[in-house]
């Protein structure tokens, strides 16, 4: 079963055994989940496939069944496209903060904390240094599960540090979205992070260095109006839901039926939003690719002397 968003299902060995059609009490007849089942987590994709957690990790998160590929946050996409998962996280300590002292169903400073302690995130977006296939790059990746990835005052001032990084060190900077939108506990100070990062992406864009952004599920709201939309590429994975409004609200809003496959990557990319759709086996050496060419057209490429250095050694 899935989520609004589309996200995979995560199970356990006692939910599979729960899931078994029938068990025979009589004596000497048990009828119930074989017994040979990898212990450990399992997930169920929205076209119900289950895969064992290790089988996904091996296939990139991934599902071999379906080619569903399953949302993962930061960490996960970090240890795909740097060099043997080494990096450098950048501004660690830059938290979010309560200054309109918000108070909902709970008050956000208690939100935080407890999304905090449940996820070991301290925001919603992290930001490394490493390389990539031998060039030295700057990735923002967002993390769903910090509060929907939702937009504050911190991911603004994280993201702005991190494209500094890369302006001083002459690098590309890529940013990978899943976000819900401006974080509402934050208000107007949330909205003015949208122009505070895309005015940063202009001193990026004038010190002729490159900016990718890669949209996965889900993407939407302010990001997806500003910084996220504006890149010199944009690149989607396969399946993503991208969007500002979501579709119930939008079909609600005009009172129509909404065309098929409506807000995903494949519906945009027909339509130009997108300028390609990336599988997730391929993202690091697409990213690479895409980099060389917009840094490294007349010059020797770092990736081919990556490659030429492993030939000697062999």
């Amino acid at each position: 079963m899935s989520d609004d968003w589309g996200n995979s299902e995560q199970i356990t060995n006692e939910d599979l055994e729960k899931m078994a059609w029938f068990k025979r009490t009589k004596k000497n007849i048990t009828t119930e989940h074989k017994k040979d089942v990898p212990k450990g987590l399992w997930y169920k994709s929205p076209s119900g496939k289950i895969v064992e957690t290790d089988e996904l990790k091996a296939n990139l998160y991934v599902s071999p069944e379906d080619d569903f590929h399953v949302q993962i946050g930061s960490q996960e996409y970090f240890e795909i496209l740097f060099d043997d998962a080494k990096f450098k996280e950048l501004d660690v300590k830059v938290v979010s903060k309560d200054p309109l002292n918000w108070e909902d169903t709970k008050k956000y400073k208690d939100r935080v904390k407890e999304v905090k302690k449940s996820t070991g995130l301290s925001e919603a977006v992290r930001t490394a240094y490493g390389k990539m296939n031998g060039i030295e790059v700057v990735i923002g990746a967002m993390d769903f599960k910090f509060i929907g990835g939702s937009l504050g005052s911190a991911m603004g001032e994280k993201l702005v540090r991190a494209i500094d990084h890369a302006v001083k060190n002459k690098t590309a900077f890529i940013l990978i979205s899943q976000s819900g939108g401006a974080r509402m506990m934050e208000a107007a100070i949330s909205l003015m992070q949208m122009a505070k990062v895309e005015a940063k992406l202009v001193e990026l864009s004038e010190a002729g260095l490159p900016y990718i952004s890669l949209l996965t599920n889900p993407t939407y709201g302010g990001v997806t109006a500003s910084f996220a939309s504006v890149g010199d590429l944009v690149v989607a994975e396969p399946g993503a839901l991208i969007g500002f409004a979501g579709p119930r609200v939008i079909k609600e809003t005009i009172g129509k039926d909404l065309p098929e496959g409506f807000q995903t990557s494949e519906f945009l990319l027909e339509k130009g939003f997108v300028d390609m759709i990336i599988h997730r086996k391929i993202l690091k050496n697409q990213l690479t690719e895409a980099i060389e060419m917009m840094m490294y057209a007349d010059a020797e490429k770092p990736a081919e002397k990556v490659a030429e250095k492993s030939r000697t050694k062999k």
